[in-house]
């Protein structure tokens, strides 16, 4: 039975991510109602044997890995025989990471990392990287919904950019989702983590469609709202949202950090 004293956060994460999200919350004196509003799939375009070709061929100098799940998309379309050898050549660049938990994924498969931005963020790794891309190669792989502003940044920065679309996402449609909304017109949420762009668009979608827009609305700006970062911060305010937490550092655990001291609840 749930402790009436636990605040309730809202994670909703795609379910690939459930059961460790879900994990850390509660360490961290959280009950949790997770229902995925965004989920993923993969997907290859005609980028994808170019980029592969410049990393084996030595031809690519930096390559750049925006998400974890960027990595996991990248390897599930190499052979498994390949896989070694596509490591390796990947040694042999400068591997970028846009943040903590993707440097983690990439070294956990023995990828090293050159480094990454001081802020995890598209903006932050063109200012990372400007000052020595002119004239250089650089691959990326990441989701159909990437923003413009990592490619044409680097591309103003002088550098060659070759950008492959490894994955996509979607709404998920189903009656949980359906229900986390209702949950929260009850009140039986303190707060809700959004981690995406997307994932905004979508619960507001939901909310659309059970015709609860307004209510939702008002349900946001009583409770804390925390976004990873300032696109998904300022997504939710083009709703009329009033965000309560953005982190410094653009992590959910970082999320969850400030969450938590805004609900002196948590124990």
């Amino acid at each position: 039975m749930a402790d009436e004293k636990r605040p309730v956060l809202a994670i909703m994460r795609p379910s690939v991510y459930k059961e460790e999200s879900v994990k850390l919350a509660e360490s961290m004196g959280f009950d949790t109602l997770a229902v995925p509003m965004i989920e993923l799939t993969g997907m290859q375009d005609s980028s994808f044997k170019p980029f592969f070709e410049h990393i084996v061929k030595k031809e690519a100098d930096y390559v750049i890995f925006t998400s974890a799940n960027g990595l996991d998309f990248t390897l599930q379309k190499i052979p498994y025989v390949m896989r070694d050898m596509f490591v390796e050549a990947l040694n042999r660049t400068k591997v970028i990471a846009i943040g903590p938990t993707t440097k983690k994924a990439l070294e956990e498969k023995g990828i090293k990392v050159m480094g990454m931005p001081g802020v995890y963020s598209s903006k932050g790794l063109v200012e990372y990287l400007c000052k020595d891309v002119k004239g250089k190669n650089v691959d990326l792989a990441r989701s159909v919904f990437g923003s413009t502003v990592l490619t044409e940044g680097l591309a103003r920065c002088g550098a060659n950019v070759l950008e492959t679309k490894v994955y996509s996402l979607f709404k998920p449609d189903g009656e949980e989702q359906k229900d986390l909304i209702r949950s929260a017109l009850e009140g039986k949420i303190a707060a809700f983590a959004f981690t995406s762009s997307m994932m905004v668009h979508n619960f507001f979608e939901v909310a659309k469609e059970i015709g609860t827009e307004d209510k939702i609305l008002q349900v946001l700006n009583g409770s804390i709202v925390a976004a990873i970062g300032l696109p998904t911060a300022e997504t939710l305010r083009s709703y009329n949202v009033n965000v309560s937490v953005i982190p410094e550092e653009y992590t959910f655990e970082e999320i969850l950090r400030k969450v938590k001291d805004m609900l002196p609840a948590c124990s």
